[in-house]
């Protein structure tokens, strides 16, 4: 029962530090990301951990700043009508990005995408403010 409890406990505090970096950008982890690296972690714990440092830093390289990669994100999951679209604008308002910045960012997605890319900027940012909302007023 001890190892158990130790193993438990062990991957907790794995999966905590890799949430760390979605904590501190976002102010929360989503839901989908919780659950692939809780599961991660309990079936494939080195390549969840690798996964987790590329992504870390290939999402914040050095030669541009959080708010300008997570506005190319932004953009980016765009162009692929992706709803993780709203969490890098989450990110992009918390690193200094403005609604006027988004909505530029979704104009130039509208020229390469069209309508669905436009379409889906509007739920993103609209669902990105009232999570800053709440996270404001979580406090």
């Amino acid at each position: 029962m001890s190892n158990d409890h130790n193993q438990q406990s062990s991957n907790q505090s794995k999966i905590d530090a890799l949430e760390e970096n979605y904590k501190h950008i976002l102010g929360f982890v989503p839901d989908r990301i919780h659950s692939r690296i809780t599961l991660g972690v309990q079936t494939a714990p080195e390549m969840t951990e690798g996964v987790e440092r590329l992504r870390a830093q290939l999402l914040e390289p050095e030669a541009l700043d959080l708010k300008t990669s997570q506005l190319m994100a932004f953009g980016m999951l765009l162009m692929n009508l992706s709803q993780a679209a709203e969490n890098h604008a989450v990110a992009a308002l918390r690193a200094g990005a403005s609604v006027q910045e988004l909505q530029a960012v979704a104009g130039i997605a509208f020229v390469f995408r069209g309508i669905p890319a436009i379409n889906l900027s509007g739920d993103a940012i609209a669902g990105a403010l009232k999570k800053i909302e709440a996270l404001n007023k979580a406090g």
